[in-house]
């Protein structure tokens, strides 16, 4: 195990009921300004809305609304709500809704209290913020984990970048599984799959080495897909919704990655995918990990043979290690297929809006290739072309 600094997570309170509690508890903590973020419009439909600004307005706030977060969050609507934050003079962000809506109040809560571009900041000229707007986060929709830490993902449209940034940690997570009953199913498995997809990239990180963080994430994994198995045979199952909110957190806690180096490169891919097609994150993922995963079968094959037999609960039946760790990879293509996700990029074309970028263009693969950021690896570093030979071998 590596050595680690552990500083824990955000005050987090879970359970159906939970806004209320948390809420009348720590609104009158904050300042009389609050900025309340969302995205669609979804919570208006959904009666979170009403409740939280029900709650708000008990406490005498004065609420100025921040709307229309898209899912892959904008550069330029980032720095839309810092304006609002400055104009309005805010003291507290409450962000309600799922991982681009709480990505996006971290960076504005960093923006607002700095005089120079973030962007600038952060990739060119390598300073981090260290002052924040407090902000709280109220979880709609799980998978992300994003509630959990202070790393944001953000797309620059100018640039076609899609990147992490560092930004605020929310004061405190509210976690109500019941808010999930209405998104809908596709959106549910998709932000599911990011949960285990962040474990395995965590789990296949180094050292390779089996160690407790790893034994507490083939657990989580597990959990994972048995309840996404679950929730699609009883989409109405609170006791289901609430395993897989907290599995979400859980796998990006800070505690799975303990004595870890984390790998990521799945998703630094699937971010430059999403930054030229807009493509569904969960569903670009889906495509994506078992490609790359067959490609380091063989440079980090004992921990793949793990994988297959702890979370997956295959036997080696006489095969070869290397057969056993590709009998795991199709385990978990099986399994993509099985809960309706895609498992190639022409399949993810077909879920894609009318008009959008065509993922299957391979001089838009050869783009997502030459941009991508490249990681150490969790068992070799990739070149831009071996990344680009898989993105062709997903259409």
């Amino acid at each position: 195990m590596n050595s680690f600094q552990y500083a824990g997570m955000p005050d987090v309170i879970f359970g159906e009921g939970a806004l209320k509690t948390a809420l009348d508890a720590r609104l009158p903590k904050v300042g009389q300004n609050v900025l309340l973020a969302y995205g669609g419009g979804s919570i208006k439909k959904n009666g979170i809305y009403d409740a939280v600004m029900e709650l708000l307005s008990a406490h005498g706030k004065t609420v100025t609304g921040f709307s229309g977060i898209m899912a892959n969050p904008t550069y330029a609507k980032v720095q839309e709500g810092a304006a609002l934050v400055r104009e309005n003079h805010i003291d507290f962000i409450l962000a309600v809704g799922g991982g681009s809506v709480i990505d996006s109040c971290k960076i504005v809560s960093a923006q607002a209290k700095m005089e120079q571009d973030i962007w600038k900041s952060e990739f060119t000229d390598h300073v981090y913020p260290t002052a924040f707007v407090p902000f709280g986060a109220v979880v709609t929709v799980s998978g992300t984990g994003a509630e959990m830490n202070g790393g944001a993902v953000i797309t620059n449209e100018e640039t076609k970048q899609k990147n992490g940034m560092g930004g605020a940690m929310a004061d405190f997570v509210i976690l109500d599984p019941s808010y999930t009953l209405s998104v809908p199913m596709r959106q549910a498995i998709s932000g599911a799959f990011d949960t285990l997809s962040h474990c395995m990239e965590t789990y296949f990180g180094k050292p390779s080495a089996t160690n407790v963080s790893d034994e507490m994430n083939e657990a989580v994994m597990q959990n994972v897909i048995r309840n996404i198995r679950a929730m699609i045979r009883d989409p109405r199952d609170v006791a289901v919704r609430s395993e897989l909110m907290w599995d979400s957190s859980m796998a990006e806690n800070g505690i799975l990655k303990i004595g870890k180096q984390t790998d990521f490169q799945n998703h630094m891919i699937e971010h430059q995918l999403g930054a030229y097609t807009d493509c569904n994150h969960g569903q670009g993922l889906a495509v994506i990990h078992p490609a790359v995963y067959r490609h380091l079968a063989e440079d980090n094959t004992a921990k793949f043979c793990r994988f297959a037999e702890k979370v997956f609960h295959l036997s080696k039946d006489g095969r070869t290690d290397l057969e056993f760790a590709l009998a795991g990879i199709k385990a978990l293509e099986d399994f993509i297929r099985e809960i309706g996700l895609p498992t190639t990029l022409t399949e993810l074309k077909a879920n894609m809006r009318p008009g959008s970028v065509d993922p299957t263009d391979e001089t838009i693969l050869r783009k997502v290739a030459d941009t991508c950021v490249i990681t150490p690896g969790c068992a070799r570093q990739m070149s831009r072309d071996e990344i680009f030979e898989i993105l062709k071998e997903c259409i």
